[in-house]
């Protein structure tokens, strides 16, 4: 299936880029609300899956055990920008379990923060793995180990006890059976593909929590709310996904690589799934900003609009084109 252009960057008055993608909207049934493009052929989620990994962590009792606050569950779901407020926070929380940076297996890599990184340069300082954006993450990981009573190390192998978690959630929550197929994200953790529109059927079960188990139900709730509530440690000074959550109370987005953005909206009780075909995050950001905006679950102002419709620019400021979705819904 040959998905639609879903974003087009132009210059003067023609089309200059176009990035064609797929965008799955379900409810917490699996009923497919809007759809467009192929939603049937499996994705690797990336970071975008992050919410659905932290939910073992609260699930198993390790986040009321080791007291986390709802600002560690916003690091566990985050792909941080490595700022002092993420890499101080993911720092003590691994004190308070006992680990330490040595324990991570993720790889150091520049902050995403270009401020935080000059200032390391200037001050003769190396990244370390805490800058990883996924440190918060792989310190959840740690934390649901120490609570299985299994071991730290080799907390991302696929067959270590939390990544076995991890799997059954994620098929539980995207109504899947079988053996998913993975493959190793950058951050050296297995990474499940599912199709599109299961990936947004485990979105809607944060957004609607009605049908879930109990104990689910209080995880997924929680997990949306600090992500919303700590818009700043999800992401970080100046990104899309923090602008878009701090401007809309109760929604929750959160970006992946190669072009992949899901999105919570408890006020309609729907979760939303997209993928840009050739991996551009430009793209995927200008397509969840105008996704969210004809769903009705954001106004059409602010970094929304922003982003929906953002000015392309010459090296003297002016505006030379336009980057905007040229999309619209299909109603299933």
């Amino acid at each position: 299936m040959s998905n639609p252009i879903l974003v087009e960057l132009t210059r003067g008055p023609l089309p200059e880029s176009l990035h064609s993608g797929a965008i799955a909207v379900s409810d917490a049934k699996g009923t497919l609300r809007f759809a467009l493009g192929d939603v049937e052929r499996p994705i690797f989620p990336r970071s975008a899956l992050k919410p659905v990994q932290a939910v073992p962590l609260l699930e198993s009792g390790a986040a009321e055990a080791f007291a986390l606050s709802d600002e560690e569950i916003a690091l566990a779901c985050a792909s941080h920008s490595g700022e002092p407020m993420h890499t101080e926070r993911v720092a003590a929380w691994q004190k308070r379990i006992g680990c330490s940076v040595a324990d991570l297996a993720c790889g150091p890599h520049r902050p995403i923060h270009e401020p935080t990184a000059n200032a390391m340069v200037e001050r003769g300082e190396k990244p370390t793995p805490l800058h990883n954006n996924c440190s918060g993450k792989h310190t959840g990981f740690m934390t649901l180990a120490r609570q299985l009573g299994a071991p730290v190390a080799g907390y991302q192998l696929p067959d270590h006890p939390a990544q076995r978690a991890v799997e059954r959630t994620l098929k539980e929550m995207g109504g899947l059976s079988g053996e998913l197929p993975y493959g190793v994200d950058g951050c050296t953790v297995p990474n499940f593909a599912v199709p599109l529109k299961s990936l947004a059927r485990a979105m809607a079960q944060f957004a609607d929590t009605s049908a879930l188990p109990q104990t689910r139900a209080a995880a997924c709730r929680r997990i949306a709310a600090a992500m919303n509530g700590h818009p700043d440690l999800v992401g970080g000074t100046g990104r899309f996904c923090t602008m878009l959550m701090r401007e809309n109370p109760g929604l929750a987005v959160k970006t992946g690589a190669e072009g992949v953005y899901v999105g919570i909206v408890p006020e309609l009780g729907l979760g939303a799934a997209l993928k840009i075909d050739d991996g551009a995050g430009r793209a995927s950001e200008t397509a969840m900003a105008a996704l969210l905006i004809a769903l009705g679950a954001i106004n059409d102002s602010g970094a929304a609009a922003s982003f929906a419709r953002a000015p392309v620019l010459n090296t003297r400021g002016a505006t030379i084109g336009q980057r905007r979705a040229v999309f619209s819904l299909g109603r299933q």
